[in-house]
């Protein structure tokens, strides 16, 4: 195919897909077949990598995002971005109208759901998108036009090309989206978003357009900022004709002459709230006409042509009925509240987190308190509050004992979470393993989460040690598995015997002790007997330790199972000596800050990764910080490295410098 053919095929090809991306995530109506939708876009996208030339931002192909950016840029708003004014009775409803009808004879108003999300701004030059950004203080935001692009319901081209446009919506995340996310945040023991507001900010704000493009945003649009080349007379008339140019506008906007009338509506929004797929927190009423507006004016902080109606959260009291205890990955010990089942939010819920015992004692819950509980974010169950205590009853106390293996839980210093520090307790196995054969550690191929779990349910492992011991029939008569691939697993094992020591003593994931933690543990006793029998102040006394690490060490190798493990690791070949030398210190002098999640690495990795590499890394930034190395939901140390001048740079930048 020649380049003038193969620029026709691309135009065709962007045309069918953003038509089919319309009905699917606009209209939620799919009119083309999964499959035929992937063959036409992997035939785009091979056409643009066979003509670069031909590529092209605005392209379909650019909604998995691929960008990463190490700061936004900053957007000045050339119509402010404001805010509605709130209220909260019918009575400050009916007193708006009032205020209306003293300038306004007969107000038409039209009410929508108020989208619970983060406002943006979209511009179209031509009928091209150019750029959007966040709504920021109103007057000046930040450009996040990469991760916009892989919200899949913003159309890239409009339909007509209109010489500018200007429009602003309410990017939310749905809350099917929002459920997946938190449940990987759990299943990963990570701080979850407390409410999709939040999930869908901190989404949106990704340095990795990747990671946004993962996390299943949409947006709903509002309003037009500023138009050229089209006149329009009314909100209605501006949704209707959004509509019309590809956008997702903002359901169910109805007109109403009469004020009652608008309240009935704004009160149906509020009863039907949670049949929506997505959190509203309240309904907006605005007058229609532009010019009536014009004639309305503002005040200092509001326009006085429209409000916005709040809805109080959903609360219900139960009694609560027991506290069950479930024990994570690794080794966290969490309470759990089961209480008479109520309806909130559309479902029936029967039990919440409680966190932790500093969580509970805070509240002063027992079992059998009256208890309020609600949704938080309209989706996870919470206790909010004791509503009628039993006199004289004491707060609930976890008890110290891991309810899945009977081994004695400790609550670290500095932790509010009790553990189980048994590597063998089963609960924990399925983490354990998994980590135990991941690339740092063991390195054992072929042997990922999912062969694991299918080891366990056949009963086939109990410990690490027990991998050791498969047979190749055995592993062959496994579900997906066969003789090749078993045969490629036992290889795999038998390689992963002659790691370093140091190897050896990360994957056993003894709490608070990384690679570069292990390395110096190798380094400073050789072998693994030597350091089984190191005291306390000899392991406290190696250079990056301290009491409470030296401590976790400690109570991880006195404990029996451990010691049997160990044991029985070495009568089946694994190494015990330390072959390891200390790496190359690419970093030394330099001072580094980590916040925020980063994409692949966790925080103590990354900390191992830098100090192993001669960088210090400390927990707060100053003017003698190096770099500040900034993940998803970055906080007030990114803010103060802006401030201080403090170079950002993401994973992948720090991985670049300590390789050298």
């Amino acid at each position: 195919m020649d380049l003038e053919k193969a620029q026709r095929r691309v135009k065709e090809l962007r045309r069918e897909i953003e038509k089919y991306n319309y009905s699917y995530y606009v209209l939620d109506n799919p009119t083309i077949p999964d499959y035929e939708y992937d063959r036409l876009m992997h035939e785009l996208i091979d056409l643009e990598e066979t003509y670069p030339q031909l590529a092209s931002d605005n392209s379909p192909t650019r909604r998995v995002g691929g960008m990463a950016l190490n700061t936004f840029a900053p957007v000045h708003h050339d119509v402010q971005m404001g805010s509605l004014q709130d209220v909260f009775s019918i009575e400050e409803l009916r007193a708006f109208d009032g205020r209306v009808r003293e300038v306004i004879a007969e107000p038409v108003y039209i009410v929508e759901p108020k989208i619970d999300g983060l406002s943006v701004s979209l511009e179209y030059r031509n009928g091209d998108f150019v750029r959007g950004s966040t709504r920021g203080d109103g007057i000046t935001g930040e450009d996040v036009s990469e991760n916009l692009k892989t919200i899949g319901s913003i159309p890239m081209q409009l339909r007509e090309e209109l010489p500018y446009l200007e429009v602003r919506g309410e990017v939310y995340m749905p809350r099917a989206s929002f459920e997946q996310v938190i449940a990987r945040q759990i299943e990963n023991e990570e701080e979850p978003f407390k409410n999709p507001r939040n999930a869908a900010a901190g989404s949106l704000r990704q340095k990795d357009s990747r990671i946004t493009a993962k996390r299943g945003l949409d947006i709903f649009v509002f309003n037009i900022q500023q138009i050229e080349g089209k006149g329009l007379y009314g909100h209605k008339e501006s949704l209707d004709y959004l509509k019309m140019q590809g956008f997702k506008v903002i359901p169910s906007y109805r007109a109403f002459t009469d004020i009652e009338d608008a309240i009935r509506e704004v009160q149906r929004i509020g009863e039907n709230r949670y049949d929506f797929p997505f959190d509203i927190d309240g309904a907006v009423i605005k007058v229609d006409d532009f010019s009536q507006r014009e004639q309305l004016g503002a005040t200092s902080k509001f326009p006085k042509w429209a409000v916005a109606f709040k809805y109080p959260p959903e609360e219900k009291e139960s009694t609560l009925l027991d506290i069950t205890i479930q024990v994570g990955r690794t080794g966290a010990l969490t309470p759990t509240a089961v209480f008479e089942p109520v309806t909130l939010a559309g479902t029936t819920v029967s039990r919440a987190v409680l966190h932790n015992q500093d969580f509970i004692n805070e509240k002063g819950i027992s079992i059998g308190d009256r208890i309020i509980v609600r949704k938080a974010g309209d989706i996870i169950p919470e206790v909010v509050a004791v509503s009628c205590h039993q006199e004289g009853k004491p707060p609930y106390q976890i008890p110290m004992i891991c309810p899945s293996c009977g081994s004695v839980a400790e609550r670290a210093e500095g932790e509010a979470v009790l553990r189980c520090v048994n590597m063998a307790c089963p609960a924990q196995m399925a983490r354990n393993l998994v980590h135990f054969a991941s690339r740092d550690a063991m390195d054992i191929d072929g042997l990922g989460p999912a062969v694991i779990h299918q080891l366990l349910d056949a009963g086939l492992v109990n410990s690490a040690a027990d991998l050791y011991t498969l047979q190749l029939a055995t592993l062959a008569d496994l579900e997906r598995m066969g003789q090749k691939s078993a045969q490629n697993l036992l290889d795999a094992l038998e390689d992963s015997k002659s790691r370093d020591l140091s190897r050896l003593i990360y994957a056993l994931g003894i709490r608070g002790i990384g690679q570069r933690s292990a390395q110096l543990l190798a380094q400073r006793f050789g072998n693994m007997q030597a350091v089984m029998d190191a005291t306390m102040e000899e392991i406290a006394s190696i250079e990056g330790y301290g009491g409470i690490m030296a401590q976790s060490v400690r109570d991880f190798f006195s404990l029996e199972q451990n010691q049997a493990l160990i044991g029985r690791l070495a009568s089946l070949g694994i190494n015990m000596t330390c072959e390891t030398q200390p790496k190359k210190e690419t970093l030394g002098g330099m001072t580094f800050v980590l916040t925020g999640t980063l994409p692949n690495l966790s925080r103590t990795q990354a900390k191992e990764m830098l100090e192993a590499a001669g960088a210090k890394v400390s927990g707060s930034v100053s003017k003698r910080t190096s770099y500040v190395v900034a993940g998803e939901d970055a906080g007030s140390k990114l803010t103060k490295a802006n401030e201080l001048g403090v170079p950002v740079i993401d994973e992948a930048q720090m991985l670049e410098m300590i390789a050298g």
